[in-house]
């Protein structure tokens, strides 16, 4: 592209939702002409896309925003904190412009404000799955906007409404440009996955020669036909889940299912607004696991919630041991405004909040690790990520990018970010495994093109 091109930086926080919004946000303006600035001293505009999921990412997003005003001048500001326009105007009266979650049109809109767009048909060249902020090799699937949920404790529907459903036909043209283009894992995500087609009615589109339901099993059944590594995020604990166990067990899917539970003693759940039969949730777990004995169980879980008394968490620590997760995050609650939660009486002090975190993630980093030392000795596929002088490495079906643990193959050579190789587990740390690939690399490495270079050549 011509130097004289117009360049905008890009600030992404938050959630994986919120990158696909900065990836549709980045493809619209590229395919307009615009380039990518690396830097803010770089850029003609500088756009925020903000999270205002908690009170610590709100303060995140204005810090953000404060420096890109005092690195570059000219910030536009998107996404869920945006949707509070006054308090972003309050700390920083000098951005060019704010606009909602989701709301590309006027982003992109804002940034024709702030520098106009080049009028040279080669700029215009984009790559048909557009441009990711991911590697190359992976890329997140967004199925649906909003959320239907009351949660007490979130503020996610009230930042972007209820559930809207793309319509099946259009997630799997778009899955099929990115598996085309080379993309080898796609994670599949939304406010709530289980609840995907529930506001179309499940509805039917062409995709291919066949018509598509709006329904996860479906959707995740067509994905699997594609060849690449599919992998589901934010699954509520419907019944539903259980048809996905027959897709993850005879390998369409990857045998992981990322479920929030949140908590397990009844009281806290129902002042969450959450399912509260957690004893069934056990038992549904022991039918997965023997359906998929391979299955990955990631879960999140909030602790210091209103109300929350030492007998309730001992209950969740309790209900932790017997279900054996393989990966837990955990987080400390925190009264947002506008959440029913910020109201409620009994607060849990903030000094309580955080011994009972430091007990909860000791306790699973034990089990954590007890689950990861079984898997050594076994042969299992890895997704390479990284390589290095020192090695490479990779991430199993049991590693969702960015949040769980990673395989390391230590130097190891001859293999490239996007390889899917066969390794054999040698040992396990607490949230990280260490492997030694049995699959030949498929590229020499820097001794053997050495050697090959001093070798004597025939004449």
């Amino acid at each position: 592209m011509r130097p004289s091109s117009p360049t905008i930086g890009l600030v992404s926080l938050g959630c994986p939702k919120a990158l696909v919004d900065s990836e549709r946000i980045l493809t619209r303006l590229v395919a307009e002409g615009y380039t990518i600035s690396p830097t803010y001293q770089g850029a003609h505009v500088v756009i925020v896309n903000t999270c205002g999921f908690l009170d610590s990412a709100r303060a995140e997003s204005l810090d953000a925003i404060g420096e890109a005003l005092a690195e570059n001048g000219r910030v536009i500001v998107t996404g869920c904190l945006g949707a509070d326009p006054d308090a972003i105007r309050e700390t920083h009266p000098r951005v060019l412009a704010i606009t909602g979650p989701q709301q590309y049109e006027q982003v992109v809109q804002a940034v024709h404000e702030a520098v106009a767009p080049p009028h040279d048909p080669y700029t215009s060249l984009v790559p048909p799955q557009g441009i990711h902020l991911t590697p190359r090799h992976t890329a997140y699937l967004k199925i649906s906007e909003g959320c239907d949920n009351r949660c007490s404790f979130c503020l996610i529907p009230a930042l972007r409404g209820d559930l809207v459903s793309r319509p099946a036909g259009e997630v799997l043209a778009e899955a099929e440009r990115l598996a085309q283009a080379g993309v080898k894992e796609l994670v599949v995500i939304s406010q709530d996955t289980s609840a995907y087609g529930r506001d179309i009615g499940h509805g039917a589109s062409p995709w291919r020669d066949a018509l598509v339901p709006a329904r996860l099993t479906d959707l995740a059944a067509a994905l699997g036909s594609l060849g690449v590594w599919v992998r589901l995020m934010y699954i509520y604990p419907y019944p539903a889940v259980d048809d996905l166990l027959p897709l993850m067990a005879e390998g369409k899917v990857l045998p992981y299912l990322d479920i929030p539970f949140q908590h397990a003693s009844p009281s806290v759940l129902r002042a969450m607004r959450r399912p509260a039969a957690q004893d069934k949730v056990l038992d549904r777990l022991a039918s997965w696991r023997a359906q998929c004995p391979d299955l990955t169980v990631r879960s999140t879980f909030i602790v210091g919630f209103p109300g929350e008394t030492e007998a309730d968490f001992q209950a969740l620590l309790d209900w932790l041991a017997e279900a054996r997760l393989d990966r837990v995050g955990c987080f400390k609650f925190e009264a947002v405004a506008g959440v029913p939660a910020s109201t409620y009486p009994d607060p849990v002090p903030p000094e309580v909040a955080e011994e009972r975190w430091h007990r909860l993630m000791a306790q699973q980093q034990a089990i954590s690790h007890e689950r990861l030392a079984a898997k050594v000795g076994r042969v299992m596929p890895v997704l390479i990520d990284t390589v290095d002088e020192t090695g490479a490495v990779g991430r199993s079906s049991a590693d969702a990018p960015e949040i769980d643990g990673t395989v390391i193959l230590p130097g190891v050579h001859g293999y490239a970010a996007g390889d899917l190789i066969k390794v054999r587990i040698q040992k396990a740390r607490d949230y990280d495994l260490i492997a030694t690939p049995i699959t030949p690399p498929a590229r020499p490495t820097a001794r053997e093109r050495l050697q090959a270079s001093r070798a004597p050549r025939r004449r």
